[in-house]
């Protein structure tokens, strides 16, 4: 495998092209796959940085990809690319296990950059540092302290807990479901009204202008994410 190697699987020929010329543009080496058999050969052949993923393809569901590829505990990133506009369709496919979910058409600019943070995260190696940094926080998981901008913030326990969760996957949407499972454990789907609650707490309480957040952000009816850029 190159740091390069991009797997698209798409049966729209048109489309494919297009995704191959922007990538290549970019120095991506990208494989082709226009059916759920040809991405399980391709897959099975040769190991790749990332994989872009169409959801309706002629001889399945793009989904049953994704959850082959979790069970198996493969950790390459997952953009779904896909014409499919409902939020439980979205959902679906963030709880499955893809990193992102772009809806067409898209800005050739946001795919290029939602496969940069994807690989940049799947680079990055494992820590057990549980002090971690992003942007303007520093989250001290240990001592349950939080510094924005160097000055210490007070959080709820729940409010350090959520703000973690999405530090420890930052530029990556982090479903309702997710948030509620992590945070409240197996009773969470009973606190579903308070989640929001809380992330309005605590945006009041790390972003300079809570109303329009600049960091922690809001994927309409799907969950949120702290941006790492």
């Amino acid at each position: 495998m190159t740091s390069s190697a991009v797997l698209v699987v798409e049966d729209d020929r048109s489309m494919r092209k297009y995704l191959r010329g922007a990538l290549e543009a970019h120095n991506y080496a990208v494989t082709e796959a226009g059916s759920l058999a040809e991405a399980n050969t391709a897959t099975a052949a040769q190991s790749f940085a990332a994989v872009l993923l169409d959801l309706g393809l002629p001889d399945g569901d793009g989904l049953t990809l994704v959850r082959a590829m979790r069970a198996a505990a493969s950790t390459i990133p997952v953009i779904v690319i896909s014409a499919r506009q409902r939020e439980d369709e979205k959902v679906d496919a963030l709880d499955a296990g893809a990193n992102a979910y772009l809806t067409k058409p898209f800005a050739t600019r946001e795919l290029l950059a939602r496969i940069r943070v994807a690989l940049r995260h799947a680079t990055q190696p494992a820590s057990d540092d549980p002090v971690i940094r992003i942007g303007p926080f520093v989250i001290d998981r240990a001592r349950h302290e939080v510094l924005v901008n160097g000055d210490v913030v007070h959080l709820t326990p729940i409010e350090c807990g959520i703000l973690a969760l999405l530090a420890r996957h930052a530029g990556k949407v982090i479903t309702h479901g997710q948030l509620l499972s992590e945070i409240w454990g197996p009773r969470g789907k009973e606190q579903t009204h308070y989640l929001r609650v809380h992330v309005a707490a605590l945006r009041r309480k790390v972003e300079q202008d809570p109303t329009r957040p600049r960091w922690l952000t809001t994927e309409q009816g799907v969950g949120y994410r702290l941006r790492d850029e």
